[in-house]
C-alpha cells in the first residue's frame, strides 16, 4: 500500500518548470497562424450594384499549411460560404457570422446603410474573429474548404470537400 501512496505522489508531482529568459518569450513561436481581415475595399460595378469586400492575409509555419504566407479577397458571401462547408462537412461546431444586416439594405435610410464606414469595421472585426476562431481549431485545419478560402485567389465552390494530408 506505501508503495502504490508513492507512486501516485511521484505522478502528480509538478513539473520542474524552466524560468522564461527574454530570448524564449520573444522567440518566433514553435507553431503560429497568424490571420487578419484587412483593406475593406467597396466596388461599384458596371450594372451599378456595390458590394464590399476584405484582404484575407494569412502568415503560419503550420505543416498542415503548403502555402505560408497569402492575401486573397472575400466578399460576405465567400464567409458564409466557408460557414455552410464547415457546418456540412466538418465535425466542429462553427460560431456564427457577423448578422446580415437586413435593415441596412432598406431604402431611403439617412445613412450609407451596407456602406458605412462605421459598419463595414464593425463587420470586418467580425469576420476577422470568426476566421481565427475556425482555423484556430485543429480540425478545421485539415478542411481543404478552409485551405482554399485562406489561399486560392478564387473560390472554386464545385471542389470535391475532404481533408488535407500532411505529406
Amino acid at each position: 500500500m506505501m508503495a502504490e501512496s508513492d507512486n501516485t505522489a511521484e505522478a502528480t508531482r509538478r513539473l520542474n518548470v524552466k524560468k522564461q529568459t527574454l530570448d524564449d518569450a520573444y522567440a518566433i513561436p514553435a507553431n503560429f497562424l497568424e490571420i487578419d481581415v484587412v483593406n475593406p475595399l467597396t466596388t461599384l460595378t458596371a450594372a451599378k450594384k456595390r458590394y464590399t469586400d476584405y484582404e484575407v492575409r494569412m502568415r503560419t509555419n503550420l505543416p498542415v499549411f503548403k502555402v505560408k504566407e497569402s492575401s486573397v479577397r472575400r466578399r460576405y458571401s465567400d464567409f458564409e460560404w466557408l460557414r455552410n462547408e464547415l457546418e456540412r462537412d466538418s465535425k466542429i461546431v462553427v460560431p456564427p457570422l457577423p448578422g446580415k444586416a437586413w435593415k441596412r439594405q432598406m431604402p431611403f435610410r439617412g445613412d450609407d446603410g451596407l456602406f458605412d464606414e462605421n459598419f463595414i469595421e464593425e463587420r470586418r472585426k467580425g469576420l476577422e474573429q470568426f476566421v481565427n476562431k475556425i482555423a484556430g481549431h485543429p480540425l478545421a485545419q485539415n478542411e481543404r474548404c478552409l485551405h482554399m478560402f485562406l489561399q486560392e485567389p478564387s473560390i472554386d465552390k464545385n471542389y470535391v470537400p475532404g481533408k488535407i494530408r500532411n505529406t
